[in-house]
């Protein structure tokens, strides 16, 4: 949207120049300016050496302060030229960069859900060792009860014979 907004700023000045040149020429001529003149003033920054071939023809005055004025008004529209040029380009690299912080972010965001998983793996072998731990504290009661059993079975009948 940003990028968008840019270029339509940068074709308005474009066309505010344009039209300045023009009433320029207009104004020195007394001629409409046809596109394809305009075009090569621009690109050539020929404006400046028309406006001097008029002075030279029609004398100082006025023109001087035309030629001026376009000056000014040519170098104000190269400097925001290239100062929005220089913004787009901040733009750019702030779109890389965010970029960059959301691959980031989706790298946290899969090392939070492996860790989550790691928790949950982690809970359930938790749970199943306190299962094992209790069923293993009933088998070792179980078997000290079967061999204190098994010893007074056998010490029962020695006794017996002992006392007799």
């Amino acid at each position: 949207d940003l990028m968008g907004d840019f270029q339509q700023l940068r074709q308005k000045m474009m066309l505010e120049y344009r039209e300045t040149i023009d009433r320029r020429y207009y104004a020195i001529t007394g001629k409409q300016a046809e596109e394809e003149i305009i075009d090569h003033m621009i690109e050539t920054g020929e404006s400046e050496t028309f406006l001097q071939n008029a002075i030279k023809e029609q004398g100082r005055g006025q023109i001087i302060e035309t030629i001026q004025e376009i000056q000014e008004r040519h170098n104000t529209v190269k400097e925001i030229e290239k100062s929005l040029l220089e913004l787009h380009q901040i733009f750019l690299d702030m779109s890389v960069l965010v970029e960059a912080q959301g691959e980031q972010l989706d790298n946290i965001e899969a090392a939070m859900q492996g860790a989550s998983s790691f928790v949950q793996r982690g809970t359930q072998q938790l749970q199943q060792a306190k299962k094992l731990q209790k069923n293993s504290r009933k088998c070792m009661c179980i078997g000290i009860l079967i061999v204190l059993i098994v010893i007074i079975i056998i010490l029962v009948p020695i006794l017996v014979k002992v006392i007799k």
